[in-house]
């Protein structure tokens, strides 16, 4: 028994020296993952397994539902993020033990890290939208430049910096389509209607070039540069306000409403994902939760026998 402590010992003390010295962590790190990691122990010896050598996946996944029931040092349940911190420790933990040959197997290789849930991303309205959208008045440059802004954000889905990405160049106005750089410099075709398309030629035909021009970038500041994402988000905050929704605006307000709304009219969700840019569909698809809470609400609300 004590020779098993002891090896238990000495394989956590060269985990956490591999932490300091080869992976250059700080002191503070280093003593988080010993604090995680004890955790992991008090659970191995209640088990009677004392030793990560007898641990195997199965083990590993009673483990995590161990800690979701141990409460915390303040008497909690431990956070979401705690969870997966203290899973993520214990995985490097036997990876590391499988690497330097303290045990023939990586019982954790496939041990999933716990992840919070996610909120629900709220969509406004199709009327709150269009409020939003027809906040912008006037003739000015600035104004033709914010409805252009408005209108390709909700009717591409486009994501700001991607707005603010793109060249003139971009643009195809005879088939209505936009070339965008994603995330990870993916490219896509994305289309846009003809609100958008009125609006756009607004811009580029009227306001645009008044500004003198002294890059490709499709938006413009005042000084003829390429506009930045702070000062679109700065201009969207401002139209939001003007027309009583700045509490509800984010930068992905016009996104997640144009998902939504796709979605709730029998988009495709494999459609979707390709328009808005995601990598994995199960991304997209929590748009189709948003959808299915909207039709549970109008439930709740209509039926005579939803409630007592």
């Amino acid at each position: 028994m004590a020779g098993e402590r002891a090896h238990e010992a000495a394989s956590l003390v060269s985990y956490l020296d591999h932490l300091r010295s080869e992976r250059g962590l700080s002191d503070n790190t280093v003593q988080a993952y010993r604090r995680d990691l004890a955790v992991y122990a008090e659970y191995l010896d209640e088990s009677g397994l004392r030793e990560p050598g007898n641990v195997d996946a199965e083990q590993l996944i009673a483990f995590v539902a161990w800690l979701r029931r141990r409460p915390s040092r303040s008497g909690q349940p431990y956070a979401p993020a705690t969870l997966a911190r203290i899973v993520v420790a214990v995985r490097g933990f036997h990876r590391f033990l499988a690497a330097e040959g303290h045990t023939a197997t990586d019982p954790a290789a496939h041990l999933e890290t716990p992840t919070a849930k996610r909120p629900l991303p709220k969509a406004l309205s199709v009327d709150l939208i269009e409020q939003l959208l027809t906040a912008p008045v006037g003739t000015s440059p600035t104004a033709r430049r914010d409805r252009a802004m408005l209108e390709l954000l909700y009717g591409a889905g486009l994501r700001i910096t991607e707005l603010v990405q793109l060249d003139v160049d971009d643009v195809d106005t005879v088939e209505r389509l936009l070339t965008v750089r994603g995330k990870g410099d993916r490219h896509r075709l994305v289309p846009f209607g003809d609100l958008a398309a009125d609006a756009l030629d607004g811009w580029l035909v009227q306001g645009r070039p008044a500004l003198a021009p002294t890059v490709p970038a499709v938006f413009l500041n005042a000084r003829g540069g390429r506009l930045t994402r702070q000062g679109a988000w700065k201009r969207i905050k401002q139209h939001a306000a003007a027309v009583d929704l700045e509490p509800q605006v984010s930068p992905h307000t016009l996104r997640h409403a144009f998902a939504t709304h796709l979605i709730d009219n029998g988009a495709d969700v494999r459609a979707v994902q390709e328009l808005l840019g995601h990598a994995s569909v199960t991304t997209t698809q929590i748009y189709t939760l948003v959808s299915r809470s909207a039709l549970q609400e109008v439930y709740t609300r209509a039926h005579p026998r939803a409630q007592r």
